[in-house]
């Protein structure tokens, strides 16, 4: 199966042989293609030997032509819609073990061997470009997952994942016909070049490494050109994939054992010797309560439970009535709350089904006051030259307070996430330590950069303990200084037509340099609104910024209000 890929934003493109998916799924007739997409795979075009499809981020497991073909015909009604796999325990040896030298660089890994598979070239070409569009997108460009798949019969098990000083890590990569140090890959070899920002500021590296001490692979960079690249006579594959979210690392690691297993294979778990021993892969279905009468409020529908059974089914979910719970595959990322099962439930549906119906009610809409104001501001700044951004209400503890020079005595007042599954962790109580990351993201950008946000912050009331919201805007600008800022909010109140105060703050900032930073005031009322100043070089130097940055903020409420 030929199969190509297409990386726009995220999203893919996925050609697939047009000869063979007449021949497997169906004729690519007027209704074929509308099915395509309404099953929510936009086609792209048809030629006399290719179909391009695209396929949204939230659908990693349609990114090979078996997943898409497991799914698709199961939508179609065409195959048992309810896909299992099935799984063999670890045999002997069939173990890894996580070192703790990978705690603080790359802390998870997850594993499988598959047996029994018959490669060609074009079965070949399908695994990498499968391999690769999970770096682009899921992998968010290997960072948060990285994939190796190596022939099982060159490696010795047990495998050891540990990290070691760039120096002792030496092997011969992919594509290239000598032997390279880890530092030497990351300076001269085109792949270890391209994300050698992966690794930068590490002083060990990661290596996957057998019982015959050969390695296999410096994840998340390239793997040995010996022991780390299948070929026609490869039978059996060792896989991993390593990151920093195990939740991610396991759905990655289930849409490929998926895949392989549709190509023929049996799949075999592993045994990973972290603290406490897990087994990989767990496909498992999933499951999550699904309430018939939100769905039918969600979606204008009057469906019942046979009905729900069925178009649940069409999407490659099982319904139990008993318990009414959805069991969901376990290649399935984006299913994590009961709205994604309805999206389902309206996708099986079919959209061409759904009736137009005018509203029962009769409103005259139109834009918020407090929104028109935010919009005119912001034209206002984007016409001094300035590129808005949007960053989360989420953010990190460590980029809230220790990267701005806050003591944790002088964290008050958090908000916290319970059990969250990213680092993302508490909501912002400004905007600033935003502007100093986006600035930290494109220090290999072209210089002046200046960006503003306009957005939500959040505190506590200490009385009531209830959230508050605030509405700030904040400007940064590097290389800048207090004078530069001063006559931006001196332009932007005069434009607003309202008169501002700047003077020394009572109280010292710690971000700020001292004697380079003043407090602003609504002249009308003396009421202060926020600071401005140039920030301090150590808290540039957490930011690993070596261009002067200065930073206003504002609360926008009593602007608004005025």
């Amino acid at each position: 199966m030929l199969e190509v890929m297409i990386i726009k934003n995220k999203m893919a493109n996925v050609i697939f042989n047009k000869e063979i998916f007449e021949k497997e799924i169906g004729k690519l007739d007027e209704k074929m293609q509308e099915k395509i997409s309404m099953f929510g795979t936009p086609l792209e075009k048809i030629s006399d030997k290719e179909v391009e499809i695209e396929i949204f981020p939230n659908r990693p497991d349609l990114l090979s032509y078996q997943g898409f073909k497991r799914s698709f015909l199961a939508f179609l009604d065409k195959k048992p819609k309810i896909k299992t796999y099935k799984i063999k325990k670890p045999e002997k040896d069939y173990k890894v073990k996580i070192d703790s030298s990978v705690s603080k660089i790359r802390p998870y890994t997850v594993c499988s061997i598959i047996k029994g598979l018959n490669f060609n070239e074009e079965k070949i070409k399908e695994v990498i470009n499968l391999q690769e569009k999970l770096h682009i997108t899921t992998g968010r460009n290997r960072k948060k997952c990285a994939i190796g798949i190596y022939p099982l019969e060159k490696i010795k098990l047990p495998i050891t994942f540990k990290a070691l000083k760039p120096d002792k890590i030496r092997f011969i990569p992919l594509e290239s016909e000598r032997e390279m140090s880890g530092l030497e890959i990351l300076q001269r070899h085109p792949t270890g070049k391209k994300y050698s920002f992966l690794l930068a500021g590490k002083s060990e590296f990661p290596i996957f490494i057998d019982a015959n001490n050969q390695i296999l692979s410096m994840p998340p960079i390239i793997n040995s050109k010996i022991t780390g690249k299948i070929n026609t006579k490869t039978k059996d594959v060792f896989i991993e994939c390593s990151g920093h979210e195990i939740l991610t690392l396991k759905k990655c690691l289930n849409i490929l054992v998926t895949t392989f297993a549709d190509m023929g294979g049996q799949i075999y778990q592993m045994e990973l010797d972290y603290k406490n021993k897990i087994i990989t892969p767990d496909l498992n279905f999933l499951k999550k309560k699904i309430n018939l009468q939100n769905a039918n409020k969600l979606l204008g529908t009057n469906i019942n439970e046979k009905d729900l059974k069925n178009l649940l089914e069409k999407m490659g979910h099982n319904y139990n009535p008993k318990t009414k719970e959805v069991e969901i595959p376990s290649w399935r990322n984006d299913i994590l709350h009961e709205v994604d099962i309805i999206e389902d439930i309206a996708i099986a549906y079919g959209y061409e089904n759904f009736k137009p119906e005018i509203p029962k009610i009769s409103t005259i809409g139109q834009e918020e006051k407090s929104e028109i104001k935010k919009r005119k501001i912001s034209e206002i700044i984007t016409g001094l030259g300035m590129l808005e951004v949007s960053n989360y209400h989420l953010t990190i503890k460590n980029n809230q307070f220790k990267k701005m020079g806050i003591s944790n005595k002088n964290e008050k007042n958090i908000i916290e996430v319970n059990e969250s599954k990213t680092d993302y962790t508490i909501l912002r109580k400004n905007l600033s330590h935003y502007l100093l990351k986006n600035l930290s993201e494109n220090i290999h950008s072209e210089y002046p950069q200046k960006i503003f946000e306009i957005g939500k912050i959040f505190d506590l009331s200490e009385k009531t303990g209830e959230i508050i919201e605030k509405e700030n805007i904040a400007i940064a600008i590097t290389p800048g200084n207090f004078t530069e800022l001063k006559q931006i909010i001196e332009y932007i109140f005069k434009m607003l037509d309202l008169q501002i105060i700047i003077k020394e703050p009572e109280n010292s900032l710690e971000h700020f340099i001292e004697g380079r930073v003043g407090e602003i005031n609504l002249s009308e009322n003396n009421k202060s609104i926020g600071f401005l100043g140039e920030i301090h070089p150590r808290i540039l130097r957490n930011w690993k910024l070596k261009i002067p940055v200065s930073i206003l903020e504002i609360n926008l409420d009593e602007i608004l209000n005025n």
